[in-house]
C-alpha cells in the first residue's frame, strides 16, 4: 500500500498540479497587492476622496454591507482571469505550431506510398 501511495504521489500530474498550486498562491498575492497598493490608490483616489475615505475597505453602504471589499475582489478576479487567458492562449498558440509540425508526412512514409502506388500499376 505504502508502495503504490509513493507511485501516487510522484506521478508527474499530481506533482505538477502541487506546484501549480504553490505558484497560484504566490501569484494571487502579487496580484492582491497590486490592486490594493497600486491599482486603487491610481484610479479608484477620486472616488474615495469624493467619499471622505482613506481606503477601498471602508466603503461600506447601509452600515454594514462592505461594497469596497467586494469590489476589490472582483477587480483581483478580473486581473487573474486575463492574465490565465493570456497564459492558455499563448500555450495553444505552441500546441498549433506543434500539431502542423506533427502532420508532416516522413519521407519514407512518402517513398512506400509511391512504391505501393507503382506495384499497383
Amino acid at each position: 500500500m505504502m508502495k503504490e501511495f509513493r507511485e501516487f504521489a510522484m506521478k508527474g500530474n499530481v506533482v505538477d498540479l502541487a506546484i501549480g498550486v504553490i505558484i497560484g498562491a504566490a501569484f494571487s498575492s502579487i496580484v492582491s497587492s497590486l490592486v490594493d497598493d497600486v491599482i486603487t490608490p491610481l484610479l479608484l483616489k477620486p472616488a474615495l476622496e469624493a467619499a471622505n475615505l482613506q481606503d477601498l475597505d471602508k466603503l461600506v453602504i447601509l452600515g454594514t454591507v462592505k461594497i469596497g471589499k467586494f469590489l476589490s475582489a472582483i477587480l483581483k478576479f478580473l486581473i487573474v482571469a486575463f492574465i490565465l487567458f493570456l497564459i492558455v492562449k499563448a500555450i495553444n498558440r505552441f500546441k498549433k505550431k506543434e500539431e502542423v509540425a506533427a502532420a508532416v508526412t516522413p519521407e519514407e512514409v512518402i517513398l512506400l506510398r509511391e512504391i505501393r502506388d507503382a506495384l499497383k500499376k
